[in-house]
């Protein structure tokens, strides 16, 4: 099991520009770190899901699935379209702080894990990605695949957490001004309409 090529590999896919950070940069400037860091952590919960699923071989059965592939596709695609609707609707908010209802917290983290469970994109890539690191000549693929599952979910949480951080230092004065802030949430909105609608289209 090459470690450190994994490791090496899994630091320049999360920094490249994709869904995943998109939604942390988003929610990190228009709602605050704390917000950015909760959403990043409901993300890489999510991984969890898949990483079972492929070091299980159920990764593959969903793949070779059209009809629970489907599902899962549209499943996506309708939860982001939500998301965006929900988004453009409260475009007027201006807050740089999470509200203080009970439950919030756990509903933007919630909100996290199902994005990601839900991404039929996570999926394909863990099947195509992380085999190319288990060495040919293991008895135990499944356990090397759940430890490149982990590893990943780690370096994940550390670099969105970063980038979280950075993206709302940048954005707190900015985020004052209610022009910016109004272009912020409807910008977030169509990253979720955009991630949404490309769903549909995602094939095997």
């Amino acid at each position: 099991m090459n470690i450190l090529g994994f490791l090496s590999a899994a630091i320049l896919l999360t920094l490249m520009p994709g869904p995943d950070i998109l939604f942390v940069i988003t929610q990190s400037i228009t709602r605050g770190k704390k917000a950015g860091i909760i959403f990043a952590c409901g993300l890489c919960t999510g991984l969890i899901a898949h990483t079972a699923a492929v070091s299980l071989g159920l990764s593959l059965i969903l793949y070779n699935s059209p009809v629970a592939f489907s599902v899962l596709k549209y499943m996506g695609a309708a939860y982001l379209i939500y998301l965006g609707v929900k988004s453009y609707i409260h475009r007027k908010e201006n807050s740089l702080a999470l509200p203080t209802a009970a439950g919030v917290e756990y509903k933007l983290y919630r909100k996290g894990i199902l994005m990601n469970i839900l991404n039929p994109k996570v999926l394909l890539f863990f099947i195509a990605f992380f085999p190319q690191f288990v060495s040919p000549a293991t008895e135990n693929p499944a356990g090397e695949l759940l430890v490149l599952g982990l590893l990943f979910m780690a370096q994940a949480i550390v670099i969105f957490s970063l980038i979280a951080l950075l993206a709302d230092r940048l954005s707190r004065r900015l985020m004052q001004n209610a022009r910016f802030s109004l272009i912020m949430h409807i910008i977030e909105s169509l990253v979720y309409f955009a991630i949404g609608i490309s769903l549909i289209f995602v094939t095997v």
